[in-house]
């Protein structure tokens, strides 16, 4: 079976907004998320800001045991899901369909990072009878999935992706082949991260992943710039609703957009760094078009992985220019990382319902903090402000160390 497949509820939980339209938003204005780190102290630390998610209250979507039994990570999923079926009406339509015909997937690099750090120094100071008997479920990085599919009932595929920032970009395109196979009728999918912690930051900035501009966080994450100097850690949410098409309009659902393209591969080359020329890159983009079945010239936005890394943002331009030879000049190359930070395992998800509202709204966010033209960073990234332009396909990448790369393919839902 060959099912289209689109996409009718959105859910997303950044570091510039707790929902879709505040999101949207920020990021049309182009604000950063980025600032000083609140979520612990981070004195001794070489680099102390970060892009948090603010203001996000727990409870207005799980009971006060559900939020101690919950790592951070798991209810930003809870609550993104909790966006996207509602948004979806989802929950009504599922009275009529089997549970096992609904399922759910849910990608996070790293999982419930702050729980393991906690209970790690309980086990140390108090000794192992004091570790949590919750502690195990709230680190899994399955758990989200799974909780998400006993609130809704769904008994369809069920599980966790996890390849590094690549996670929820497999989760996702892994749930559009559930979709348009047959095997489901509708997936809950998406992506989660909350590792703005201690250990993670200290990790990150010893292997000098991160941008160390701690004089000014807001402009410390610019992709394609020629003075990037590393990314600033994010966390956050998205899940998207992926439905059959003709359910979803049979239902009379709102639809977003529809996913037609879903395209994967390994770098087979080194731990971190990405292979020479992008080659494990442009292997996975056009693998994307050809699933889509979309010609180059069909193509107006590369939503990039864009992480303000040296090495990455020069080997993804190479990547695209490789794939579209000269209408890589004529496309729209944007990083949302700019504003949102990498918020690692969650960053697919976050950047495909982005994607899809840029083929809805015909709007291109910013690329900010641009000052110098890198001559290995020829494109338009957008560094000029918000791009109004009638996006009829969009692709979103996503690499992860490990060498995984993903790449989705949007397209403008049209009756």
């Amino acid at each position: 079976m060959n099912r289209r497949v689109v996409v009718t509820g959105l859910g997303v939980i950044t570091p510039v907004g707790n929902d879709v339209e505040s999101t949207w938003s920020a990021l049309i204005e182009g604000r950063s998320g980025a600032g000083p780190i609140t979520l612990f102290d981070p004195v001794g630390q070489d680099v102390r800001f970060a892009c948090e998610v603010k203001g996000f209250d727990p409870e207005l979507y799980l009971d006060r045991k559900e939020v101690k039994r919950t790592d951070r990570f798991v209810q930003f999923s809870l609550a993104t899901a909790e966006q996207a079926v509602r948004e979806s009406g989802l929950l009504e339509a599922m009275a009529k369909l089997p549970p096992e015909r609904v399922g759910v997937i849910v990608g996070s690099g790293i999982g419930g990072l702050a729980t393991l750090e906690s209970q790690h120094i309980r086990l140390l100071n108090r000794g192992p009878r004091r570790v949590s008997p919750f502690f195990i479920p709230m680190f899994i990085a399955d758990m989200a999935a799974g909780l998400i599919s006993m609130r809704y009932g769904a008994r369809g595929p069920n599980y966790a992706t996890v390849s590094a920032c690549s996670s929820s970009a497999h989760a996702l395109g892994l749930a559009y082949r559930s979709v348009r196979s047959g095997e489901a009728d509708a997936m809950i999918a998406g992506g989660t991260e909350a590792t703005i912690t201690p250990l993670c930051l200290a990790g990150f900035a010893s292997m000098k992943a991160l941008s160390t501009r701690n004089d000014d966080p807001a402009t410390a994450s610019r992709p394609f710039d020629k003075y990037r100097d590393g990314f600033v850690l994010g966390e956050g949410a998205a899940t998207l609703v992926l439905e059959n098409m003709e359910h979803a309009v049979r239902r009379r659902a709102h639809i977003v957009a529809e996913v037609i393209g879903f395209g994967q591969s390994a770098d087979a080359y080194h731990m971190t760094a990405p292979a020479p020329e992008g080659a494990g890159a442009q292997v996975a983009i056009r693998s994307a078009l050809d699933d889509a079945g979309v010609g180059i010239e069909e193509v107006d936005y590369v939503n990039a992985h864009g992480t303000s890394t040296p090495q990455n943002d020069a080997t993804e331009t190479l990547a695209i220019k490789q794939v579209f030879g000269d209408r890589a000049y004529e496309l729209v190359v944007g990083s949302t990382k700019s504003m949102t930070g990498h918020t690692l395992g969650a960053a697919g998800a976050i950047e495909g319902a982005i994607s899809a509202l840029v083929c809805q709204r015909g709007l291109i966010p910013p690329t900010i903090n641009f000052e110098e033209v890198d001559p290995e960073c020829d494109l338009d990234y957008a560094h000029h402000g918000p791009v109004e332009r009638d996006v009829r396909v969009a692709i979103t990448n996503s690499f992860g160390f490990g060498g995984h790369n993903v790449c989705l393919v949007f397209r403008k839902w049209t009756e």
